[in-house]
């Protein structure tokens, strides 16, 4: 870092971001490109078509499965729940017939691009993550641009870490990286002292502070990798369509090394595209935003999507949660395209590693869309932005659907089973028998059956007629091998997952805020005393089911077997789902080995050169009992942390930082002072100009500063 640049930020660029309320009138549409329009809307005709017409073809044949004479309130509460949960479904299947359609046209237009004037910007949000795996992404990234696109790109590592051991760890790991080389690409940190509206607004203080000087911003995860021909491939579409306010890529999942997340991998490298090339057709430019790897034009961000305060408390009160939906759908109600391009390369993301850091992820995820109910009638919204939001809220109340449909089938069984029939309830010569037509049943089971796995077998069949990347898989006989290990392993998860959900969203229904937790980025190795307390009620639950399902008919059970196998099984199944060791054993048979893996890109290479120099000379590794005594052993790092500190700091009493005042003042030394102090006086002393100027007392005579 240049000795004048202490600061680490550029000048400011302020530029306003109003606040809007949920409901507001819809702004004229910028002029689009018109290449797309035809093939958008023939795509959501066909969408609605087949989705429709299974769903009344369904409806049909389970009315007539279930046909008596008279058909029980019953009967009619689970022909309900069964038309709801088969047009879910036929939803899903219509998305990947059509990007099949499409996959296998040999018609595909090119996206337009031209020359970028300025600089963009690259965000990169860290809440309380590990810094030196985030450090090796973003020096991958940081050299492929140097190469390939000096002077076109900036680095912005915006920190809301509000833990003190954390946030010195991060300091001390970025800042051998921080410049203000704006000739090459300059890496600048900054870390928010107040953590309002998470993630939400972590971006939009950036904006207000920094936006006016780029053009457009490229959002990142802790975990995201993007190459310098994906970033400046962005860059360039969005100076070629000035209507548009966003692009979200693809990302690909990468570096899987446990169960859970090599079958997250293989899924999303195979049946991903499929699913992916289905929703940019009928999306058209109202697309969807999923929080990063996606570039946004920051004025129209500052224009539309400030957010509005929802009224209430949590969880469905206050600040918004996935922010990222909605501020697709305030782009697009501001009259800019929101645009999901899946042919761009190279854009990458890692996967939550065991089953429980997925629940984890589910219970803050959930709570997010539902929350998103307050939008679904709001004034202005294009119905594409309407549907998106609606997806969202019920791919986790179709977790409720399922479970409702399983109970009311097991209440029909036992009242079948209990229930002595009338057969003649009315007079009459003919008795009324009960009909239950078990061909019309098993049919509809099969057909049910076929619309969930066809998305897969499609990822497959994409995959084997082009053999370029059927040899990335490995093969057709790898190919084919991984496809059915990845139906089976899921459908094992899938019962687990679905009464999880069921829990979720009850759990938010009754009022329970999740909070704001940092995704896991190890191996999720668990214990299993950890796995039981995770998973004992799926364990009761599949045990009950299945003895029920048994006392009631053989068949019954078979029938359930299911979802009750893997209910009964989800403590070992989680404790499988984690951990590298057992993860990598399917690696060394061949097995569940993605793309990436086999044959890695360029970046993909990098990064992992990058992580491997890290772990061999980890910034972390001395003093990590004692963060606090980093800034004392390098008397630079501590100049440079001083000069964050603004100079002001109000006139409110803090009495965290009265105390940490009097720690410091009666300690001999660093080590005697941390071992006194508690998180709330740690965070002060690294948060308050006047306190973090008392340490020089510890720094050596020969190295103080003013």
């Amino acid at each position: 870092m240049k000795e004048s640049g202490l600061y680490a930020l550029p000048s400011e660029a302020n530029l306003d971001m109003p606040r809007h309320e949920v409901d507001e009138p819809k702004k004229a549409a910028k002029k689009q490109n018109q290449r797309f329009l035809v093939t958008t809307l023939l795509s959501r005709l066909f969408i609605i078509a087949v989705t429709f017409g299974l769903s009344a073809y369904g409806a049909k044949e389970m009315y007539e499965v279930l046909s008596t004479n008279q058909i029980t309130w019953l009967q009619w509460l689970f022909l309900t729940l069964f038309c709801i949960n088969f047009t879910w479904i036929s939803f899903a299947f219509s998305q990947a017939t059509l990007g099949l359609i499409f996959k296998l046209s040999p018609f595909r237009q090119k996206r337009r691009e031209e020359d970028t004037e300025g600089v963009t910007a690259i965000l990169l949000p860290v809440y309380n993550e590990d810094p030196v795996r985030i450090r090796a992404s973003i020096e991958a990234m940081h050299d492929d641009l140097i190469e390939k696109a000096p002077g076109k790109f900036a680095f912005f590592i915006l920190s809301d870490t509000n833990q003190a051991e954390n946030s010195i760890k991060e300091k001390q790991t970025f800042y051998p990286i921080l410049n203000q080389d704006e000739h090459a690409c300059p890496i600048y940190y900054r870390r928010r002292l107040n953590n309002a509206e998470r993630k939400a607004g972590n971006v939009s203080e950036w904006v207000t502070r920094f936006g006016s000087d780029y053009e457009c911003m490229i959002v990142l995860d802790a975990d995201s990798l993007m190459s310098a021909e994906c970033l400046t491939s962005m860059s360039r579409r969005m100076a070629a369509e000035p209507s548009l306010g966003l692009i979200q890529t693809l990302p690909t999942i990468i570096r899987a090394d446990t169960l859970y997340s090599r079958i997250q991998q293989f899924a999303n490298q195979c049946f991903g595209p499929i699913y992916a090339a289905g929703l940019t057709t009928w999306h058209g430019n109202a697309s969807n935003f999923w929080g990063h790897n996606a570039i946004i034009r920051t004025k129209a961000f500052a224009e539309a999507c400030g957010l509005p305060i929802l009224p209430g408390k949590a969880p469905f009160g206050g600040h918004v949660m996935s922010h990222d939906f909605i501020e697709a759908a305030l782009l697009r109600r501001a009259g800019w395209g929101v645009r999901f391009d899946t042919d761009l390369q190279a854009s990458y993301e890692e996967a939550p590693p065991s089953l429980i850091d997925v629940m984890v992820r589910d219970r803050r995820w959930c709570q997010g869309n539902l929350q998103h109910k307050a939008f679904v009638n709001a004034k202005g919204l294009h119905f594409a932005s309407r549907m998106h939001l609606m997806t969202g809220i019920f791919s986790y109340f179709s977790a409720v659907f399922w479970f409702a449909l399983i109970s009311v089938g097991f209440a029909l069984a036992v009242q079948a089973h209990f229930v002595r029939p009338e057969y003649f309830s009315n007079l009459s010569l003919f008795p009324n028998w009960p009909v239950f037509d078990f061909e019309k049943a098993r049919s509809l089971f099969v057909l049910s059956m076929a619309l969930v796995l066809a998305p897969k077998l499609f990822g497959w069949l994409n995959a084997m007629l082009h053999w370029r990347q059927c040899r990335k898989f490995g093969g057709p006989i790898i190919l084919t091998l991984d496809t059915l290990l990845e139906v089976l392993v899921s459908a094992l998860y899938a019962p687990i997952l679905m009464f999880s959900q069921f829990l979720v969203v009850m759990d938010v229904l009754k009022g329970r805020d999740s909070g704001w937790k940092p995704q896991s980025r190890d191996d999720g190795a668990n214990k299993w005393s950890e796995t039981t307390r995770a998973h004992i009620y799926h364990t009761i639950f599949g045990l009950l089911l299945a003895a029920s399902a048994y006392f009631l008919s053989a068949q019954l059970f078979y029938w359930s077997l299911p979802i009750t196998f893997g209910l009964i099984c989800s403590i070992p199944l989680s404790w499988l789902s984690g951990g590298a060791k057992r993860g990598n054993l399917l690696s060394k048979l061949g097995l569940l080995k993605g793309p990436e893996e086999r044959r890695p890109t360029a970046i993909v290479k990098r990064l992992e050169q990058k992580i491997h120099q890290l772990d061999q000379n980890n910034p972390l590794d001395s003093d990590q009992d004692m963060p606090l005594k980093s800034y004392i052993d390098n008397v630079s790092f501590y100049t440079w942390h001083l000069a964050q500190l603004p100079e002001q700091e109000g006139q409110q009493f803090d009495r965290h930082k009265v105390c940490a005042a009097w720690q410091i003042e009666n300690s001999d030394s660093i080590e005697e002072l941390m071992s006194h102090l508690n998180e709330q006086e740690h965070l002060a002393i690294i948060k308050y100009r006047s306190l973090f100027v008392k340490l020089q007392k510890f720094l050596p005579k020969n190295k103080a500063c003013a």
